[in-house]
């Protein structure tokens, strides 16, 4: 069966058109021939809403009896026995009522699109999970009906129903969004212009997002390497030297200008050891780069121009920031250098050659990298130059005489055709050489033969020397290669260990760090299965093994089998890293291994983790455990051994005890019971609330009678200290009655405990937006702002020795309490010292799915 499509319709807030735009589609769809129902759609009472529900067919909804009030909800199975082609779903974030088949309507969605059902559905931004906390942030308020962005991102269309700030703050006041006794609230608090802005600015940055990752997606399917200028992404060129910061300023700030841009920072690391790179500064300007929400790369490169251009490619940079160059005059006269060359090479690409202070500072001298080809032919070069300045310079006079001044002039040409050239153009200038003198200066003149044996020994011990010389100017170039190479690895393993360690995902960050350093088009990690034989098939047959990672580039597929790739490394009895893409050096396996041993330890970790987190629960329901059999046999003793005291005296026949003494004796085992009754209780609405299992049964409550209530369960004194502030005309709030009287007592009660004498605690509300907020202050100790966590701990007591008035679950409970209410319990500092308790609870209005925000 076809899987159905979704389609999302996002806003950046209630009011923006969702629903509107989702049932305009419906319409669209039904006049094309389509067989288009509603699940579930929220009108909120706007009459533009209703009438484009009107004319489609509805199913019916399920009512559901919670708690004593009836709800409804959209009837999964009568539209699955409908089974029309496309079905509307509207608030795709929204809770089901406990006891419904899916615990999230998202979930209903999932089963519609299996089915085959194409589903329509609309979402606000601040139900995204990642974007959770930056919308309490902004709103402060906490939203907590979310929606994995996995999720929405796998939807097949998002569709953007967007609306400037002040056209829906002109909805909001025509009465067009909520009715006229909630529009000066919400325009004051919620739907504020700086708040619709910045969830307005989120909700076109997570879309930009999709939309990159969409395109990079096509990109890579259809081979595509040109740069497409759809989305600015910078990149800057570091060399490890001092000028490195300023550049990535300016980069930064180029990056500004265009909202949204990416900036990435790339080092080549060459393996001639001419980089002239810190590794201090470089380690600076990553933090730098990273601190300005960039990233940094670091790649192998021999042409560092030719490097930079594939890299800035392959990422589809549109623009490139380089340093304008430090070389000197002259070594510009020999060649262009860096940033000439990496314009030439750009094509669309845009770069930037930003001068700074050290332009034209020359750097000490670098160690003497291997011998190219171009130094091998100015070497020969000038040999043949320097043997015919010899010949010249000594007048090619046939003397004998001459022999000795012309070894050391030979001797030196060598030495430093030696130096700059490498072993054969030094051979060759040793040869030239000796053919010099002796057809010049040894008897007889203008031939190779040699008349006197001392000349012969002389010209052979010319030659010895010269010979020994290149091969010690060689051994040297490839022991700085050779070092250069190490060190240029040993600055690639240090910045993948730095990336992995800040990551959340090592093992993941290595895979892209080995693909991206070697330029391979896949990495894979792959673990052979449980049983499997080995031998030569087993390399090959893609059955036997597991690909734990991988990372791939340019449409590639992963490597599923060893001999897939072009090469792998065995990492121990089960693991294997396999490449491909290119042959890798000698040199540069020693690298693949290093990246493959730190593989294999940063999946033990990840695995090891995941086992932790699955330890985790069980460690903390023992700890739980411990702590209450420890509370239990501490704090039940007392009230038993009283009840027990009381009950065995009453009942003994050998002591008469008066009306007075026996009504005494009552009182003591009912105070006692009492207090085990409360304890017991306490014990199970814990275990409840840890269980997820606590009844709550919301309606609407005054909530200065309710306080009041919680007043008079202490004694008539205690109370009577109490100040209270509750206006009449507050409104009402959203709570269970004996729920909400078991958090204000609690509260009211800490606050009695610790207020010194003539401070008596305060109790006060106030009505902010669709909220109500109540206050209980003291004047007591208080507690530090680094403690105030484990006030919420079960059988903790900050600072209270007095551990006979119950199991230190009060406070506990009160915020297990207030949160399934659908509110909140936070502490916070009094002036002039002191504990304040905020408890927050909704406001009494229509029924809405969102617990805190109005809905859309």
């Amino acid at each position: 069966m076809t899987r159905g499509e979704l389609r999302v319709y996002l806003g950046a807030a209630p009011g923006v058109g969702k629903t509107y735009r989702m049932l305009d589609e419906a319409h669209r769809r039904r006049d094309r021939g389509a067989d288009v129902v509603i699940g579930f759609a929220e009108c909120h009472g706007r009459v533009l809403t209703e009438a484009m529900v009107d004319d489609l067919e509805t199913v019916p909804r399920r009512r559901v009896s919670y708690r004593g009030t009836v709800l409804e909800e959209m009837d999964l199975e009568a539209v699955l026995r409908r089974r029309p082609q496309v079905v509307l779903v509207d608030e795709l974030a929204h809770t089901n009522v406990p006891g419904s088949g899916n615990a999230e309507r998202r979930q209903d969605i999932e089963v519609l699109l299996e089915a085959g059902i194409t589903v329509l559905s609309t979402l606000n931004i601040q139900h995204l999970e990642s974007l959770n906390d930056v919308v309490e942030q902004i709103t402060g308020v906490r939203q907590r009906e979310t929606v994995p962005d996995a999720w929405v991102r796998g939807a097949d269309q998002i569709e953007l129903v967007d609306m400037t700030p002040e056209a829906l703050r002109r909805r909001l006041a025509h009465g067009n969004v909520y009715a006229a006794e909630k529009i000066d609230a919400s325009l004051s608090d919620y739907f504020r212009a700086g708040n619709l802005s910045a969830l307005r600015e989120l909700a076109l940055l997570w879309l930009a997002g999709r939309v990159d990752a969409e395109l990079e997606q096509y990109r890579s399917e259809h081979g595509v390497t040109d740069t497409w200028e759809a989305r600015e992404r910078l990149v800057v060129a570091l060399t490890g030297g001092p000028e490195g910061e300023t550049l990535i300023r300016r980069a930064a700030r180029i990056a500004q200008r265009g909202r949204g841009a990416d900036l990435l920072a790339v080092h080549v690391a060459r393996s001639d050891g001419l980089t002239g790179a810190d590794p201090a500064l470089l380690a600076r300007q990553r933090l730098l780069v990273e601190s300005l929400g960039g990233t940094y790369h670091q790649v192998l490169g021999e042409d560092v121009p030719r490097a930079l251009i594939a890299f800035a490619r392959g990422v589809n940079a549109t623009q490139l920031v380089l340093g304008a160059g430090r070389r000197g005059r002259i070594a510009r006269v020999f060649s262009p250098g860096i940033g000439a060359t990496t314009t030439a090479l750009s094509g669309a690409i845009d770069v930037h050659l930003v001068t700074h202070e050290q332009v034209g500072v020359r750097t000490r001298a670098r160690a003497v990298g291997p011998v190219s080809r171009r130094r091998r032919l100015a070497a020969c070069a000038l040999a043949l130059m320097a043997l015919l300045s010899v010949g010249f310079g000594l007048g090619f006079a046939t003397d004998e005489a001459n022999l000795a001044s012309g070894v050391v002039l030979v001797f030196a040409t060598v030495t430093v055709v030696a130096l700059v050239g490498g072993l054969w153009p030094a051979l060759l200038a040793s040869v030239c050489g000796s053919a010099l003198l002796n057809l010049l200066y040894t008897e007889p003149y203008f031939t190779l033969t040699v008349a006197h044996p001392q000349s012969l020994l002389a010209l052979a011990g010319f030659v010895v020397v010269a010979v020994s010389v290149s091969l010690v100017v060689d051994q040297a170039a490839r022991r700085t290669r050779e070092a250069a190479q190490a060190g240029a690895e040993a600055q690639i393993l240090a910045t993948v260990a730095g990336n992995v360690l800040r990551g959340s995902r090592p093992l993941e960050a290595l895979m892209e760090r080995l693909l991206e350093t070697f330029s391979f088009t896949s990495v894979a990690l792959l673990e052979r299965r449980a049983g499997a034989v080995g031998g030569p098939e087993h390399r090959r047959d893609p059955r036997d093994w597991t690909v734990v990672a991988a990372a791939v580039r340019d449409g590639e597929k992963s490597c599923r089998a060893p001999a897939q790739g072009d090469i792998d490394v065995p990492v121990d009895d089960r693991l294997t890293l396999v490449v491909r893409g290119r042959e890798p050096e000698a040199a540069d396996r020693r690298v693949i291994e290093a990246f493959a041993a730190q593989a294999a330890v940063a999946l033990r970790q990840e695995r090891l983790a995941r086992e932790a987190a699955t330890v985790k629960p069980l460690a903390e329901a023992d700890r739980m455990r411990t702590a209450l059999l420890s509370a239990v046999s501490h704090d039940l003793r007392a009230p038993l051994a009283s009840a027990k005291a009381s009950v065995t005296s009453l009942r003994s026949r050998e002591v008469n005890f008066g009306e007075e003494d026996r009504e005494g004796l009552l009182a003591m085992a009912d105070e006692s019971l009492d207090q085990l009754t409360r304890l017991v209780t306490d014990l199970l609405d814990m275990s409840r609330l840890q269980a997820g299992v606590l009844g709550v049964g919301l309606e609407s409550l005054p909530l200065r009678e309710s306080v009041f209530a919680a007043l008079e369960q202490f004694d008539g004194e205690a109370a009577a200290v109490v100040r209270v502030d509750v206006p009449e005309e507050l409104p009402e709030v959203r709570a269970d009655p004996g729920l909400l009287d078991r958090v204000l007592a609690n509260v009211v009660g800490n606050a009695l405990r610790f207020s010194p004498a003539g401070e008596p605690p305060a109790v006060s509300a106030s009505w902010v937006g669709d909220t109500v907020e109540v206050l209980v202050i003291d004047h007591g100790p208080g507690i530090p702002e680094e403690d105030r966590e484990r006030m919420f701990v079960p059988f903790q007591r900050l600072g209270d020795t007095d551990t006979g008035t119950g199991l230190g679950l009060g406070l506990a409970l009160s915020q297990g309490f207030a949160e399934a209410m659908g509110g909140s319990l936070t502490p916070g500092s009094t002036p002039g010292g002191g504990l304040t308790m905020r408890l927050v609870l909704r406001a009494a209005g229509p029924d809405r799915s969102d617990p805190a925000l109005p809905a859309a």
